[in-house]
């Protein structure tokens, strides 16, 4: 804590004293219909061209001189507001927003105003509203938010239909996911098909791909920040959908007089449900199901303490009835409290749960085995905000996570002929301590730099084994309770620059250190069930990652339109991959199954985004490289990740025809994905052997599809609206590799052929959504 208050001191003490003739004004800016809080929204004041963006629960905070100014209020899809003030002294405005419900050309704030892509110092960074996704082509008529991310620059789809995602040549696991600040281990349902959050419950969603800021840690590549719904504080409401596979339902309204406000929403697929009406037996003794059920609730204990508390429950259930069952699923909750200690320094305390689970139960030999797996996580965060002035924003902070990994359990019934394995838990705390300050130098250039120092403390109880180079075990220490095994630490710089060009255009440059602690287990290229989460020891060491990105950035025609380029290069070290063959699942020396390397990644993206009037919508391309290097494989030469790719196109469009008919599309196309295919074969008493000479030395077909999408909303009355999303996936049909195997041709099996297998083609939804 002393080194932390040093660093704060040394870095962000200056400037911190302001003139006595400026006052603050302050407050939230909320959703005029539903009270909640509108995460970024933008203020401004105009005569002075001073403003920002409030914070993610709503708060702003402008310190400016005395005098008379119009305040500007405005966010993306919301009116502007402007209202008159005379400042004399410091002011706490709350400020209501509506909703824009007429589509015509040209809503737009002209001239240099509020925050905006062009004049802040956030790069790679996007943030979205879910309803800019509502009409947007589905797949099984699920909307999915995260799928609607992959068609950005930079971030890119595990495989067909995957909600697995890679961002800028980093692997699955260095994307940190948070729902309501908590970490979600697996956010994938259905094997990846669909991603665990429900639309209908989520406020905000924000993908930090460039240089992360100091308050975030723990991975290498991005930050999907996802803040739930805090609900109606006005109204009592419901709203929901029924698809072809999953219906949904969410319930909000106030609490106490308005003084709060909850919200329950819940999903669940059927598949199970009608299989129960089929004559074949094996049907309907099968399960296979996904729900989701999210709760928040919040109250204003006073004009200064906001408390919150949120949780998500999911789980994914595969069964045949006293043969075999698979059933995974995450648990988070978080407690908030947000504390104003004067108008212009913010606190927000939580507390954390994660937990993320497995079990696989089996007939065999007439016993029942079951196989288990599970990471818990308890996290500790305190984060400030002070505004010290216009120009002037500083935040710090510091967490502590307590890790609980249970790599696996493998239990069998009295009767079995099998013997119980548990392998043993392992425990470890993750900490860190951040400052950063954002700066406006002069009218042209502002800097946001920052510093993270971040912590991993591995302790007992545990065994600790040494190996030779075969993998084999040659020595082990045993550590008690509580002793320390193993600790690291390591700082992790940030800074981002901005330079106005013009009102209309900038140019920024950033710099991000990031340091993982956490590595995940997996012989896939994406997240499944069967992932392990395995801690950083005394072989695993922890990956790090340096990234320096560029970026031109402009606004035209009035700010309808925003453009972007930029060019990143990172550099990874300590990255874990598998030696052929490894046995990942209940493998008691696991660390003896792996092989570490380094890899680096580069490339350029360039993004077009039309944002309003009667047709929206963007296109983006990447061109990009990722590599990896590993001593122990290929012999050490250099080899393109599997989710390599040259080139990467995304567009998406969205057309209002009028009041009732709005017509969507989008379209992908990309390299395929670098995969080891065999490059021979040998004949072993008459079994054909298949030879492989390089890691990822072959590629995939080239991959592309086109989506096409209707939504026809009825005419909406004061109480009820609703509408019918038509959805066509792969509209032209194209049968795209989903991925190929190889096998001895029949009539002439000296021959081998290669098989492709494809997923879906002229695939169509339907969803009905509605709205009380």
């Amino acid at each position: 804590m002393k080194m932390y208050l040093l660093l704060t001191a040394l870095l962000f003490f200056p400037g911190i004293t302001r003139a006595q003739s400026t006052f603050t004004v302050s407050g939230h800016i909320r959703d005029a219909a539903t009270g909640e809080e509108l995460v970024a929204a933008s203020f401004y004041a105009v005569e002075v061209k001073k403003g920002g963006i409030a914070n993610d629960y709503g708060f702003y905070s402008l310190t400016i001189p005395s005098g008379t100014y119009t305040m500007r209020y405005s966010y993306v899809g919301y009116k502007t507001k402007e209202v008159k003030l005379t400042v004399k002294k410091n002011i706490k405005l709350d400020v209501e927003l509506s909703e824009e419900t007429i589509v015509m050309e040209g809503i737009v704030v002209k001239g240099e105003t509020e925050e905006s892509t062009v004049t802040s110092t956030e790069m790679g960074t996007t943030q979205m509203n879910p309803k800019e996704a509502e009409t947007m082509p589905i797949l099984f008529g699920e909307q999915d938010i995260v799928k609607t991310f992959q068609l950005m620059p930079g971030v890119h789809e595990a495989s067909e239909g995957n909600s697995g995602f890679f961002v800028r040549g980093g692997d699955a696991d260095q994307n940190l996911v948070l729902l309501d600040e908590a970490p979600v281990y697996n956010p994938s349902h259905l094997m990846g098909f669909f991603s665990v959050f429900n639309s209908d419950a989520l406020k905000d969603v924000k993908m930090i791909k460039g240089a992360l800021p100091a308050e975030y840690g723990g991975r290498l590549s991005s930050v999907l920040d996802i803040k739930m719904k805090e609900g109606n504080s006005k109204n009592i409401s419901a709203s929901g959908g029924i698809g072809l596979i999953a219906s949904r339902l969410t319930l909000e309204g106030p609490l106490a007089g308005g003084k709060g406000s909850f919200i329950l929403s819940g999903r669940r697929t059927y598949a199970d449900l009608l299989w129960k009406l089929s004559s074949k037996e094996n049907l309907r003794r099968t399960q296979l199901y996904f729900y989701d059920l999210n709760m928040k609730a919040n109250y204003l204990l006073g004009d200064n303490d906001h408390l919150f508390v949120s949780g998500y429950f999911g789980r994914d259930v595969l069964s045949e009835r006293d043969q075999f069952g698979f059933n995974w699923g995450n648990i988070t909750g978080t407690v908030r409290w947000n504390h104003l200690f004067n108008d212009r320094l913010f606190l927000n305390s939580s507390l954390i749960l994660s937990t993320f689970d497995y079990q696989i139960s089996a007939q065999s030999s007439g016993s029942m085995i079951d196989i288990t797996s599970a990471i818990k996580d308890i996290n500790l965060k305190e984060d400030f905000e002070y505004y010290i002035r216009s120009g002037h924003t500083m935040k710090f902070g510091f967490n502590v996570i307590r890790h609980r990994f249970l790599p696996g359990e493998f239990s069998a019934s009295s009767t079995s002929e099998y013997n119980n394995l548990k392998l043993e838990e392992k425990h470890a705390y993750e900490t860190a301590a951040y400052a950063s300050h954002e700066y406006d130098v002069n009218d042209r250039l502002k800097v946001n730099y920052g510093l993270r120092c971040s912590m991993f403390t591995v302790l007992g109880p545990g065994t600790v084994f040494t190996y030779d180079e075969y993998g084999d075990v040659f020595d082990s220490r045993k550590y008690s309770r509580g002793k320390v095994i193993k600790n690291y630490w390591g700082p992790e710089p940030r800074l981002a620059a901005n330079y106005m060009i013009d009102q209309s255009q900038s140019v920024k440059l950033s710099y991000s250190r990031n340091m993982q602690y956490i590595h995940l287990l997996s012989n896939f290229t994406s997240s499944t069930p069967l992932d392990i989460w395995h801690p950083s020891t005394s072989i695993i060491k922890p990956g790090t990652a340096d990234q320096v990105s560029a970026g031109w950035f402009r606004n035209l025609a009035g700010n309808k339109y925003e453009m972007s380029v930029e060019a990143y290069y990172k550099d990874m070290k300590k990255l874990v991959d598998y030696k052929t063959g490894a046995e990942i699942i209940l493998n008691e020396h696991v660390e003896a199954e792996l092989v570490f390397g380094k890899g680096r990644a580069y490339g350029t993206e360039y993004f077009l985004k039309k944002k309003t009037g009667k047709f929206t919508g963007w296109l983006g391309y990447t061109l990009a490289r990722t590599e990896r290097k590993f001593p122990a494989i290929d012999n050490g030469k250099p080899f393109p990740a599997r989710h390599d790719r040259t080139h990467d196109v995304a567009g998406v469009g969205t057309y209002v025809l009028n009041d009732k008919w709005t017509i969507s599309a989008s379209w992908v196309f990309h390299t395929g994905d670098a995969v080891t295919f065999p490059s021979g074969k040998y004949i072993i008493e008459d079994n054909t052997v298949s030879l492989y000479t390089e890691r990822n030395g072959y590629r995939m077909p080239t991959y592309q599809r086109l989506d096409l999408g209707l939504t026809y909303t009825k005419k909406k009355t004061k109480r009820y609206e609703s509408s019918w999303n038509f959805s066509l996936y792969n509209a032209y049909g194209r049968k795209n590799a989903f991925f190929i195997y190889f096998r001895d041709n029949e009539k002439h099996p000296e021959y081998t052929e290669a098989v492709k297998v494809t997923l879906f083609t002229f695939f169509p939804s339907v969803t009905y959504n509605f709205k009380y």
